[in-house]
């Protein structure tokens, strides 16, 4: 069989970017070993396969080197004060599919007449973060009061969801790449991201993450969005970001979730602090970690006392039971994953016949129409 000369460099690199090891590729290529000494090459449907498994284009693979490839929107990560490696094409066709649908929504938007959302690029970061929390609060018609009466995180995640997509933002969130079950995002490598836009600003959530971290990130890049300053975030409510975008953007979600004043009249000081945070994070369904930074913002402990704490509820954290994978009922979990905003819009348009089958699948992460058909149904957008 005619070989082809793939570029060893970029085999290493398209690998290394799918995280898949060694001892996994050897099963499915056996000669995997010997395409990286240079000693065999691979066919051209034996790279064919390795460009699909690695979410890859074939032609990078005729490269003398990988290419430099970035995030198409500001990148606001850091891990351990370092900027964060190349992003992983998970993340990229995260990106790229989001935007499409943005591009689409913008389009929908216009053809219907939508008003431009004035909230959108409302706030400076020389504001303080109190004046714009109360500002997002008022908007969204959220309660302090109301989220203390939900029952679970869950229940809290999706009121800040509804309250948001009313306003006008589209909030996704998922766990895998488009439909695919097979293509997990990770949390370590991104949280959230935020798209800004006047008429079609996007909010996506990784769905991997817990329920109480979903709440801190949607709060966090709901303030990118009143900045009108798309990125990616990884954020964390205990951390303080290295760019003082990141550091604004957390001070304005721990006032939204937590604002000072009710933790002042909440706060009982004889407690112990672990007992407290977990109480105070049920209270106001956000992690123990925001619980946490909130008491030492109120002055009630010390910074050597936040950190050590710190540290030890992020290794609690870590010995919990993994969370399962967001599976379940497809329909169910489509509005979330795509937003229901966006969801129903699309479908109603490609009903009328001003989007076409084949686009909307796609943005919806579908393979057949009688899906799309059942989805329609279970969104309300036909009897």
């Amino acid at each position: 069989m005619k070989t082809v000369a793939a570029s060893v460099p970029v085999l290493h690199w398209a690998a290394r970017r799918a995280r898949l090891h060694d001892d996994d590729l050897v099963r499915r290529f056996p000669n995997w070993p010997s395409w990286l000494s240079g000693e065999a090459q691979p066919t051209l449907k034996q790279l064919e396969d390795f460009a699909r498994l690695t979410h890859t284009a074939i032609g990078y693979f005729f490269l003398p080197e990988p290419p430099r490839l970035s995030l198409p929107v500001p990148d606001f990560r850091t891990s351990r004060d370092d900027a964060l490696c190349e992003p992983s094409s998970d993340l990229l066709d995260t990106l790229y599919l989001c935007q499409q649908r943005q591009d689409w929504y913008r389009d929908h938007a216009r053809m219907r007449g939508l008003p431009a959302l004035s909230f959108v690029g409302s706030a400076n970061v020389q504001e303080a973060p109190e004046a714009v929390a109360q500002r997002l609060r008022a908007t969204l018609g959220l309660s302090v009061e109301e989220r203390r009466r939900l029952p679970t995180w869950t229940e809290a995640l999706r009121q800040l969801i509804a309250r948001a997509e009313a306003a006008g933002v589209l909030v996704m969130v998922s766990s895998v790449v488009g439909g695919n079950s097979h293509r997990k995002l990770d949390v370590g490598e991104f949280r959230g991201f935020a798209l800004a836009d006047e008429l079609a600003p996007l909010v996506f959530l990784n769905g991997a993450d817990s329920k109480a971290a979903q709440m801190f990130t949607l709060a966090h890049e709901l303030a990118h969005v009143w900045l009108g300053a798309s990125g990616v975030s990884d954020t964390q409510a205990g951390q303080v970001p290295e760019q003082h975008t990141e550091r604004w953007c957390n001070r304005v979600a721990a006032e939204l979730l937590m604002p000072l004043e009710e933790v002042h009249a909440a706060h009982q000081p004889d407690a112990p602090i672990l007992e407290e945070i977990q109480r105070l994070a049920r209270e106001f369904k956000v992690s123990t970690l925001v619980a946490l930074r909130r008491l030492f913002d109120g002055g009630y402990i010390s910074e050597a006392a936040l950190w050590q704490h710190y540290r030890e509820e992020q290794e609690r954290l870590r010995q919990l039971p993994e969370r399962g994978s967001g599976g379940g009922d497809f329909y169910r979990f489509l509005g979330a994953r795509t937003g229901k905003r966006f969801a129903c819009a699309i479908v109603s348009s490609t009903l009328e016949g001003l989007t076409s089958f084949p686009d909307a699948l796609h943005m919806l992460g579908m393979r057949k129409t009688a899906t799309f058909y059942e989805a329609a149904r279970e969104l309300g957008v036909t009897a």
